[in-house]
């Protein structure tokens, strides 16, 4: 027998369905809360851009290196004992995240969320593909990707009450109650499932060298303006630890080693998988076209997306005053389009095609992200954005509704689990480099600052000092220019600015969508999942 399973049938899958759920949204809205409470945590504790970046990558880095690892470990070792050992690494992670009072501190325990969220995720789908059958498996399915959309759309909203009415702290510490819930509720209703031919050991190199390619290229990507890209422009300090070179950057070596890594990843892995040995990345699937190309297209379509949902709300709090609660709420036009795609992605797909329908979200995407370019300015209001911020919304429900269907599709049953944690990575990977190259961007664009002052009468030396200071608090010195002598004047200059950078961001953001499109173009027109049922196990009431 290869999997010792039990299959819930009555009331307690759905028990067990809603605290899995439950247990997932913690992390969705992790990631999803940040955004708006970022704002917020820069002015407290006096972050600088990078330290904003970092943030937000750390999270997506972990997540993205160790989903496809934690998902063999399930299997093997048990799907619930990995899940609950995330829900405990998640809640730990978040309490510290609450806690911390420096930027290494909150960085280093939002890089320990990212391991908690990457055992939680690919457990939680795995327990549902054992423990539910039939027609209630595809329920169950629905449920936790509702859960993610969801989440998702609302996590800006809870983020913004909590961080205007309580801290930024209880953004984070809200898991703490939740994690607790999940876990009691979790041992309660959830049998423990586990592949008994799993194969022993793990693919130590392959885990190395993904880690090690991603944070060198997103260190790189981060660092490359405070550092100096090839020619140092600053000294790089770890603790007592200099960087020794003169004449060689910090960024271009972490750059160019991160690469290495990532050749010698394929190198690796194609040489072990060639000698029947494990491998954290089987690339023998991405001869699949649905799925190589599938994957292409969620990786180019996540550096856009994830990228601008972090630079909005810091334009939005810096430059038009808007609260965190606010700015969640504007996001809800995102949302709303979401929800209303979401509807009626499954109806279209029935008609048009899973990949048509995924074509014309990624058009949507690209139209609402080039109309916000458009209207961003220093005037721009909630409800001048909210039209552009729905048809994004909807772009974003139709492409995110198809595209894991599209990427699996073709992929044999046997291969669905280590296939979905890619797909994943995949994701996670566009989020933590879109961070970074969004952010880059923004620096870059805020550059423009001290150009807006000098036209409006400021003495360069003093336009030169305040761009240097907005662009390194990501726009948050903005609102304390108005206490400086001709502080309305400072003022408009900085906003002006940042909202020449802001839609500069906005068009790079929607370029890497549009080259999500026309990568979306090689996909096989009807491709459709290939379903088959496993085993038969034993059930219990």
């Amino acid at each position: 027998m290869a999997e010792m399973a039990t299959v819930l049938i009555g009331k307690r899958r759905w028990v067990a369905l809603c605290f899995l759920a439950l247990g997932v949204s913690m992390i969705i809205l992790d990631a999803t809360v940040v955004n708006v409470a970022i704002p917020t945590m820069v002015r407290d504790l006096g972050l600088s851009t990078n330290d904003a970046e970092w943030i937000n990558a750390a999270y997506s880095l972990t997540f993205a290196a160790l989903l496809i690892l934690f998902g063999r470990l399930s299997d093997r070792f048990g799907r619930r004992l990995i899940f609950m050992t995330g829900v405990i690494v998640f809640v730990i992670a978040s309490a510290l995240v609450a806690l911390g009072m420096s930027a290494p501190e909150i960085i280093g325990a939002r890089a320990l969320q990212g391991v908690g969220a990457a055992m939680i995720l690919p457990s939680s789908l795995s327990i549902i593909n054992a423990v539910f059958i039939g027609k209630s498996r595809a329920v169950a399915f629905a449920v936790w990707g509702g859960t993610i959309g969801g989440m998702a759309a609302l996590g800006p909203v809870v983020g913004g009450w909590l961080t205007t009415y309580a801290t930024w702290n209880w953004a984070f510490l809200i898991n703490v109650p939740i994690g607790i819930i999940v876990l009691v509720g979790v041992l309660m209703s959830v049998p423990e499932t586990k592949d008994l031919l799993a194969r022993k050991g793990f693919d130590l190199e392959g885990t190395l060298l993904i880690t090690l390619g991603l944070a060198g290229i997103v260190f790189a990507l981060i660092e490359g303006q405070r550092y100096g890209w090839v020619q140092p422009i600053n000294t790089f300090h770890l603790g007592s630890m200099e960087w020794p070179l003169d004449s060689l950057s910090i960024v271009f070596v972490a750059g160019v080693l991160g690469l290495v890594a990532l050749i010698a990843l394929f190198i690796v892995e194609k040489k072990k998988a060639a000698a029947g040995k494990i491998v954290i990345l089987d690339l023998r699937l991405f001869k699949i076209r649905t799925f190589g190309f599938g994957n292409a297209v969620a990786l180019v379509v996540s550096l856009g997306e994830f990228g601008l949902l972090f630079a909005i709300p810091l334009f939005l709090q810096a430059t038009r005053g808007y609260n965190a609660l606010q700015t969640g709420v504007i996001l809800l036009a995102l949302a709303a389009g979401s929800f209303f795609a979401s509807g009626m992605g499954a109806p279209l797909a029935q008609r048009m095609g899973p990949v048509r329908v995924l074509q014309l979200g990624m058009l949507l995407e690209a139209v609402g992200i080039f109309g916000l370019g458009f209207v961003l300015s220093t005037e721009i209001t909630g409800w001048g954005m909210a039209p552009w911020l729905f048809i994004y919304g909807m772009g974003v429900g139709f492409a995110t509704a198809q595209l894991t269907g599209v990427i699996l599709s073709e992929v044999p049953v046997a291969d669905s689990g280590q296939a979905s944690a890619v797909q994943s990575t995949s994701r996670q990977i566009g989020a933590a480099i879109g961070t970074a190259i969004i952010g880059t961007t923004l620096i870059i664009g805020l550059g423009n600052v001290a150009v807006q002052l000098t036209d409006r009468g400021v003495p360069a030396a003093q336009a030169q000092q305040i761009s240097d200071a907005v662009a390194g608090s990501a726009g948050q010195a903005i609102p304390g220019l108005a206490s400086m002598p001709n502080g309305a004047v400072l003022m408009e200059g900085a906003s002006a600015g940042f909202a020449s950078a802001i839609t500069l961001v906005a068009w790079v953001a929607g370029i890497f969508v549009l080259l999500g499109f026309i990568t979306s173009l090689t996909l096989p027109k009807n491709a459709a999942r290939i379903e088959s049922e496993g085993y038969e196990p034993a059930t219990v009431k």
